[in-house]
């Protein structure tokens, strides 16, 4: 369920969880990582003996995320409760995305001879264990949430600074709506949540037109471009204090498909960058766009 091509997917689970600005930097920086930074992590990696009963946590603490499965129909307000919270993924989806896109580069060999060397497979894991305990974070206990994080923690006051966040060609738009949305007045989220019901209603020809943005991501290998940028949406829509309502309820449609559009831009048809870009134009004005703020 969660992939990096994905991207969007997962930045709507992690809008909606207490955790997910904190997991979204832990993928940010997953994102980053480099040769040089496998043997710190490796390192700070705590033995079997410590992270076996972390985990058996782990997996109950999973088993109390919110699911649609037990949504009761004879109590709406409870049901539309667990609509806007329940996510779409689960631990095992995220480990997934952590151990074969993001750390995807310490794979070698293909299909079931694919290996990664014993210091790589440390690193993932702290990683995931980094990543998991801020995911959780509604579930799990303090002090296990603690543990799972002290190890990468510590290692991040080691690491290098690693390569910056790539956005691609179009960085300083990607970078301006994240900025603009960082600041957002209550009268532009009104105007966000007014496009987005308008969206909502008239939504033909928007999934396509952000598979077409996905589509482009992955052959112009910009897929952890787009997912970087995802995951900085996180980040900014946690600044910018936006409902979880209103995140649920269609902005953070509005806001991804956006992000993802400018991603790509230079390889979008006209319509499909409209079709994208016109909704948040119309919400925050055109200033963010540069470029004479055209959506062309």
């Amino acid at each position: 369920m969660y992939s990096l091509v994905s991207a969007p997917v997962l930045g709507f689970d992690l809008t909606r969880l207490a955790g997910g600005s904190a997991t979204a930097e832990v993928l940010l920086r997953g994102l980053r990582l480099t040769v040089g930074d496998l043997p710190v992590l490796a390192e700070r990696l705590p033995d079997e003996g410590v992270r076996g009963p972390l985990w058996v946590e782990v997996e109950s603490a999973a088993r109390r995320m919110p699911s649609l499965k037990s949504m009761q129909k004879d109590d709406p307000a409870a049901a539309i409760a667990l609509v806007e919270r329940a996510p779409i993924g689960s631990v095992d989806s995220l480990l997934t995305c952590i151990r074969y896109d993001v750390m995807s580069w310490t794979w070698h060999g293909t299909g079931r001879d694919a290996q990664q060397s014993e210091q790589a497979a440390a690193a993932t894991a702290l990683l995931c264990d980094a990543a998991v305990a801020s995911y959780l974070r509604e579930v799990l206990d303090e002090h296990s949430r603690r543990r799972l994080g002290a190890g990468w923690v510590a290692a991040l006051r080691q690491l290098s600074n690693g390569s910056p966040i790539d956005l691609g060609p179009h960085h300083y738009a990607v970078s301006a709506l994240l900025e603009r949305l960082r600041s957002v007045r209550s009268r532009e989220l009104a105007r966000l949540v007014a496009s987005a019901e308008d969206a909502r209603r008239n939504a033909g020809g928007w999934s396509p037109a952000v598979h077409s943005a996905s589509w482009a991501a992955y052959l112009s290998d910009r897929v952890r471009t787009a997912a970087a940028a995802q995951m900085l949406l996180v980040q900014a829509v946690d600044t910018a204090s936006i409902p979880l309502a209103d995140r649920a309820g269609g902005v953070w449609n509005l806001l991804s498909g956006a992000v993802q559009a400018l991603v790509v831009r230079d390889l979008l048809d006209t319509a499909t960058a409209h079709r994208l870009l016109a909704p948040v134009v119309a919400a925050l004005g055109p200033g963010w766009l540069g470029e004479k703020g055209t959506l062309g």
